[in-house]
């Protein structure tokens, strides 16, 4: 995913995560996490959702389109030599793709395990701890450079430590918990809003220009969003009144007094 970035900017890095939720989707199929019936209205929500989300990720990819220019802009030290870098577009984007792909795979897998063994901090421990020994391996064989592992202003500490607690520790812990209460699916589904974010924080503080590909994009994985969001509600409200349908039976279907033999 970084690499991804390196070759693109954080805005298309939020876009194209937007594709977990239909990546997600996809493979809960796969696997019977979710049912699919195509006579029922909030199944084909499901379905159009996922099909106009990744419609907007490849037009976020491969239409850049004419840039959005803005006054609002903060500057820091150092973001001229980042906006410098000739960005690669469609590499970038397919790199993300594939971290996206990525994600989704981990999200059925945590959903398996958290289904059988309910304990989200100690399954994020060990999670973290394989990242940490994989990483530490290739990160070895891959950077010749020691001075490379030294931080070298503030700005580097302060996105090493965010990222260490909140971005792997912290999300790590309320996904795996959204995974074990609703599923896969509905933990895929508020990616998006990192797009929103990603939008506004990179004009502001990187001085990024927001392209109408990006735009246009944006919206349409922003209905594919709230349409995959809306079957996933109705289809939760259609369990309920099910479930509740099953119990009424069954409480009418009791004795209302049980039989006893009394012996003397």
């Amino acid at each position: 995913m970084f690499t991804g970035i390196s070759y693109s900017s954080p805005t298309l890095c939020s876009a194209m995560v937007n594709l977990v939720p239909a990546f997600t989707f996809i493979f809960a199929l796969i696997s019977r996490m979710e049912n699919l019936n195509l006579k029922q209205q909030c199944c084909q929500a499901k379905v159009v959702g996922t099909v106009i989300s990744i419609a907007g990720a490849f037009i976020v990819t491969l239409y850049k389109g004419t840039p959005l220019n803005f006054s609002l802009k903060v500057v820091f030290g150092g973001n001229e030599t980042y906006l410098a870098v000739q960005s690669n577009w469609i590499i970038g984007g397919l790199l993300l793709a594939t971290a996206s792909l990525c994600i989704s795979v981990l999200l059925i897998v945590q959903t398996s395990v958290v289904k059988e063994y309910p304990e989200e901090l100690v399954i994020t421990s060990i999670c973290c701890s394989m990242v940490v020994i994989l990483s530490a391996i290739v990160a070895l064989f891959a950077e010749g450079n020691p001075k490379a592992w030294i931080l070298t202003s503030h700005k580097e500490f302060i996105a090493v430590f965010y990222s260490a607690i909140f971005v792997v520790s912290m999300r790590s812990v309320v996904c795996t918990w959204g995974c074990r209460k609703k599923g896969p699916v509905y933990v895929a589904m508020f990616n998006p809003l990192g797009m929103v974010i990603a939008l506004g924080m990179g004009v502001i503080f990187l001085g990024e220009n927001l392209y109408l590909g990006s735009v246009i994009g944006a919206g349409t994985i922003g209905i594919g969003f709230y349409s995959v969001m809306w079957a996933h509600a109705e289809d939760d409200k259609v369990g309920n009144e099910n479930k509740e349908n099953r119990d009424l039976v069954t409480s009418s279907s009791a004795p209302l007094l049980s039989t006893k033999s009394i012996h003397v």
